[in-house]
């Protein structure tokens, strides 16, 4: 994965665009950034008063740029800054195939980036002024999902049948004290989330091993791949909405079994514990857990 472009407050990146301060792209306004709409189920109950409260689900996060391109005084290089806006939307790896998205990383002061996942669904220009440099523009992104990510992903391994990276260190000086915080004492399984919404997920299993269950022991909810992994090759299995995929090393697929539920393996903010068992007579199998951590406001 390839370092996010540096940002400064009230700069922002659409895709591989760079927008807002110190950019041709001013920004007026910024808007969709509070609670996102949501689909409701509420019923009216025949006969009475009141309303039967439904299921809210949240639907995609929609958000508008009221900007313009400013190049004084230079039609081209307005109308170039607009072509490279239109390319990011126009991207056939993104817009041919469902699933995919570039992302809207937004720097806003006393807050680290934020990431938004999603797709350029309106980009209007208004080319009045173009040949004084001067082009307003209404920008839309709608993002796949209401919660907002960290920039970078964290990510941990650990080996197959690891108890603990600990142990005890002799000769043992008196008083020992034995930690009550699990995440203390460096176990491999112990993972510590930040944010303050779930997230979901991405593991991988580096063979050779075979038929890998991955445990979330909080939920109990897991995952076994009905697959032999040989050495050197690796499943992938990605858990995020829009993706949900198990992919091997070479491109094809590997099969779940019946009970495995891509959809609700996920880590909760705060300490998760996750723990994996494979036929491995090597013993050198491994497994990595990398997630986004996720935040359900700004």
């Amino acid at each position: 994965m390839t370092t996010p472009t540096p940002l400064t407050v009230g700069q922002h990146q659409l895709g591989s665009v760079l927008i807002g301060r110190g950019t041709p792209i001013v920004i007026a306004d910024i808007g969709g950034l509070g609670r996102p709409d949501s689909r409701t189920y509420d019923v009216e109950p025949p006969g009475e008063d009141g309303l039967w409260l439904g299921p809210d689900l949240y639907g995609g996060r929609l958000i508008t740029f009221d900007a313009a391109i400013k190049t004084p005084g230079d039609r081209e290089a307005a109308l170039d800054v607009l072509a490279e806006l239109q390319a990011e939307a126009d991207t056939r790896a993104v817009r041919g195939q469902a699933g995919t998205t570039i992302t809207l990383r937004l720097a806003f002061d006393g807050r680290p980036v934020r990431v938004a996942r999603g797709r350029v669904r309106r980009l209007d220009a208004d080319l009045a002024q173009a040949i004084h440099g001067w082009i307003p523009l209404e920008i839309e992104f709608q993002a796949e999902d209401h919660l907002w990510y960290a920039d970078e992903p964290d990510t941990t391994g650990m080996p197959l049948g690891s108890i603990t990276a600990g142990g005890m260190t002799f000769p043992l000086a008196f008083p020992f004290v034995i930690a009550g915080d699990p995440s203390s004492v460096g176990r491999p399984g112990y993972i510590q989330v930040a944010g303050t919404a779930e997230t979901w997920p991405v593991i991988r299993v580096m063979g050779p091993c075979a038929n890998p269950t991955i445990r979330h022991v909080t939920t109990g909810r897991a995952l076994t791949v009905q697959a032999t992994i040989p050495a050197g090759d690796w499943v992938e299995i990605d858990t995020r909405p829009g993706w949900r995929t198990v992919l091997r090393s070479n491109g094809g697929s590997a099969p779940l079994s019946p009970t495995s539920r891509i959809d609700q393996f996920i880590l909760t903010p705060g300490l998760n514990e996750i723990r994996w068992s494979a036929t491995d007579n090597t013993l050198t199998s491994s497994l990595a857990v990398t997630w986004w951590p996720a935040w359900k406001a700004l």
